[in-house]
C-alpha cells in the first residue's frame, strides 16, 4: 500500500496554465507431432463482492453507467478507506499527483482514497483552491486553446451534450481560486485503463462510480490541495 505523504510539504499556487490489462499470451505445445493443442483459457480474475458492488453497473442514472471492466483497473486504485495522517481539516480534498490518488479527508485520521488519472506533461497543476460547485451530467465546452490543438473538437465549441461519452462524464466538480474559475475539473470517465496514468489535459479524472461517490460526499466550498 502506498504510504500517503503528509501535507506539511511545500505547496505553491499556480493558475490555470499550471494547475488518467495486463495481457497474458499462452504458448501452445504439441503432444503429438504435427498437431497443436488449443491454448487453454486462463481463469478470470476473482474480485470480492465489495469490489464488484462498488464498481457495478448503475442503470438508475440519467444515462446508464456500465460496470467497470475490472481487468483493466489496477487493484491498487480500487476505492478504499485508509489511514491518512494530515493537518488538513476533514472534508478537504487532496490530490496526490505523483501517486495518482485523490483523498477525501475524513474523521479520526482516515480518508477515502480514489485512484485517478492526472494531467500529462505540460498540463500539470498544483496548489490550493476550492471546489466551487458541481454538476450532474454536465455539458462540456472545450477551451479555445484545446480546440486549436485538436481541431476535431470544433464541433463542441458551444458545448458537448451530457451523456456517457461526454468528456466530463457523470459528474464534474469545478475548481476555483478566489472568484476565478481555473478551468480545471474533477470529473468522471469510463476508461478504466487511464486510472493511474498521466493522460489528461490537466483535469483529474475518476471512474464514473467513484466521481458519483465523491460528488455525494463533498461539500461546495471545500478546500482542495494538489500536491506536485
Amino acid at each position: 500500500m502506498t504510504t500517503p505523504r503528509t501535507i506539511d510539504r511545500r505547496l505553491f499556487l499556480s493558475g490555470a496554465g499550471s494547475f488518467l490489462g495486463l495481457a497474458v499470451s499462452g504458448c501452445a505445445t504439441s503432444s503429438v507431432p504435427g498437431s497443436v493443442e488449443p491454448a487453454q483459457e486462463l481463469p478470470a480474475p476473482a474480485f470480492s463482492e465489495d469490489v464488484l458492488l462498488m464498481y457495478r453497473a448503475m442503470p438508475e442514472e440519467r444515462f446508464p453507467i456500465p460496470a467497470v471492466d475490472l481487468t483493466r483497473l489496477d487493484p491498487a486504485f480500487h476505492r478504499a478507506v485508509v489511514d491518512y495522517s494530515t493537518s488538513e481539516a476533514p472534508g478537504t480534498v487532496i490530490v496526490d499527483t505523483p501517486n495518482c490518488y485523490l483523498y477525501h479527508v475524513g474523521e479520526g485520521g482516515t480518508a477515502t482514497r480514489y485512484g485517478v488519472g492526472i494531467g500529462r506533461a505540460g498540463f500539470e497543476w498544483s496548489g490550493r483552491a476550492h471546489i466551487a460547485y458541481g454538476r450532474e451530467w454536465p455539458v462540456w465546452t472545450p477551451p479555445a486553446d484545446m480546440i486549436a490543438r485538436q481541431p476535431p473538437l470544433e464541433k463542441w465549441r458551444y458545448g458537448q451534450p451530457p451523456g456517457i461519452n461526454n468528456a466530463l462524464g457523470a459528474r464534474a466538480l469545478y475548481i476555483h481560486q478566489g472568484n476565478r474559475d481555473t478551468l480545471y475539473r474533477l470529473h468522471g470517465t469510463g476508461e478504466a485503463h487511464t486510472i493511474g496514468k498521466a493522460i489528461s489535459s490537466g483535469c483529474v479524472r475518476l471512474l464514473h462510480q467513484d466521481i458519483v461517490h465523491l460528488y455525494d460526499k463533498v461539500k461546495w466550498g471545500s478546500p482542495i490541495v494538489v500536491l506536485a
